[in-house]
């Protein structure tokens, strides 16, 4: 059963069994010619909201030192971490803010559960976006879809600074499993197709 937080924006609903701050462990497997660079890492992911129809996300990586352990006990190596924000998929309308700091026209759309029901897709589930920002210089934008305690997500474009890595799409996988956060991230960088990168499974603590 998944549990929605009081006062969340209705059109959260959908995405509200991730709310909350998970931590756990996740592996790298990925070729690269013929090395197989592979590694175990920790990692702490937090969705929130700020009363807005969309979610925060950051996730924070590190490897595991001679002692494994969190951030806080020091025996970890800073690896990676990303931010960004997920909502529904839909189009604008006069009540949504934007662009820049403009107020919308009206009320906000889709307050209600009732309204949010016509954003439901042919498969039973909803369209999303997620646009992820990392300070390597890499902004992705994944289009999908969430239906249930499940997300499929598949990039729509990426975009690269002079200083990035070559990094060309990406699809990413989340689902909720026995109370536990699954996730899996396919990759296509330094020259090659998409394919398997990275996995991890997360416990939520608070």
């Amino acid at each position: 059963m998944i549990d929605i937080p009081i006062g969340l924006p209705a059109e959260l609903v959908p995405l509200s069994w991730l709310i909350g701050v998970w931590e756990g462990t996740g592996l790298v497997e990925y070729d690269i010619g013929d090395t197989l660079r592979r590694h175990e890492f920790g990692q702490r992911i937090s969705f929130s909201h700020d009363s807005l129809p969309y979610l925060n996300y950051s996730s924070f990586t590190w490897l595991f030192g001679e002692q494994r352990g969190t951030p806080e006990e020091g025996a970890t190596i800073p690896l990676v971490s990303e931010s960004g924000y997920w909502r529904l998929s839909r189009p604008p309308t006069e009540g949504d803010p934007g662009p820049g700091m403009l107020p919308g026209l009206g009320p906000r759309p889709f307050g209600t559960a009732t309204s949010v029901e016509v954003l439901r897709n042919a498969s039973d589930g909803f369209d999303v976006e997620v646009s992820l920002v990392h300070p390597t210089g890499v902004t992705e934008l994944y289009l999908g879809r969430v239906k249930g305690p499940r997300v499929d997500l598949a990039t729509d474009a990426v975009l690269r600074t002079e200083s990035a890595k070559e990094y060309s799409a990406a699809t990413r996988l989340y689902g909720l499993v026995e109370g536990d956060l699954l996730w899996a991230w396919d990759i296509a960088a330094l020259g090659q197709e998409l394919k398997t990168h990275a996995s991890g499974r997360l416990r939520r603590v608070d």
